[in-house]
């Protein structure tokens, strides 16, 4: 696939959150999704942190269809769905900003869990419900929050329970990984 210029002036910085990279037996380096990228025509493409982060410029009328291009042309090279949320920048800042939990001590972990849209009422209850003494939920549009009390490997709630709650996928960062997303892609 030829690799078109994207003009600056008519681009949008994108972040791609990409579920199922580097995990499950599936390995792709930084180097190789880089280049997979690339060979879409999107421009200046960077990779942070070896779990599919990807940031690049592409031009900015349709989000939603170029998520499904992603996604189409990932599971052709690498044989496998990879589930792909588009932010732009200003939405990683938001997100990367944004106070769930105000006025409680600060959580042994926070996550970012990245979804395609706002959750129906009924699937941002059911994340709720999920509540343990150690594990809060807060949805904020298309993201919610996990306030972890405890380590990630000790919580009793796993994506798969998160993922049924909210009735489909869902990637999900920790609060320090989409804050360095937002410091770079504002860059």
């Amino acid at each position: 696939m030829p690799v078109r210029a994207v003009s600056a002036a008519s681009s949008t910085r994108y972040i791609a959150l990409l579920r199922a990279i580097n995990v499950g037996g599936h390995v792709v380096t930084m180097n190789r999704l880089r280049e997979l990228f690339e060979a879409l025509s999107l421009a200046r493409v960077a990779t942070l942190i070896a779990s599919g982060n990807v940031l690049f410029e592409a031009p900015g009328r349709d989000p939603a269809a170029l998520e499904r291009r992603i996604e189409a042309y990932l599971k052709k090279a690498l044989g496998y769905d990879v589930a792909t949320f588009l932010r732009t920048a200003d939405e990683i800042g938001a997100a990367a900003g944004y106070e769930p939990f105000p006025m409680q001590p600060e959580p042994a972990a926070l996550y970012v869990g990245f979804l395609r849209q706002r959750p129906p009422a009924a699937q941002a209850r059911a994340l709720a419900a999920l509540h343990t003494p150690t594990d809060a939920f807060h949805v904020h549009g298309r993201e919610f929050y996990w306030r972890l009390g405890t380590k990630f490997s000790a919580s009793a709630i796993t994506g798969a329970k998160i993922e049924k709650a909210l009735g489909g996928p869902t990637t999900i960062r920790n609060i320090t990984t989409v804050r360095k997303l937002a410091v770079r892609s504002s860059a």
